[in-house]
């Protein structure tokens, strides 16, 4: 498999949204920002998603599913597509990091990975 044909890259930005937190529940929630960038030589689709969420208690939430926000986005090489979505956590301080399951035109599945990113609650990481 020639990996220059297949290299999509996972950019990542995550913002806290106190006024949907509620920290007396243990309940804090995120936005993230993704950008997703077709650096390969040929045009892929992203099928499905893999999210593993995890808070600083330890606690691993997996997401799976097709597409993301609602769409299964085909790039051509040199085009990105951008979204926002969301997260909840239990403690001030979690990670996410996961895949996207990708499909090449010549029909070769392959994953990208979504490097692992901070969730964080503003003044908690130093």
């Amino acid at each position: 498999m020639d990996a220059n044909k297949y290299r999509i890259r996972v950019e990542a930005q995550a913002f806290f949204l106190p006024e949907q937190s509620d920290e007396t529940q243990d309940r804090y929630v995120f936005a993230y920002k993704i950008r997703i960038t077709n650096q390969g030589s040929l045009p892929a689709q992203l099928i499905s998603r893999h999210w593993i969420i995890t808070d600083s208690d330890s606690k691993v939430q997996e997401v799976r599913g097709l597409g993301v926000i609602g769409e299964q986005p085909r790039l051509s090489p040199g085009e990105n597509f951008e979204y926002s979505s969301g997260a909840s956590i239990g403690t001030p301080v979690g990670t996410m990091r996961g895949s996207y399951q990708m499909l090449a035109e010549d029909g070769t599945s392959f994953e990208a990975d979504i490097p692992e990113f901070v969730l964080s609650v503003p003044r908690v990481l130093h």
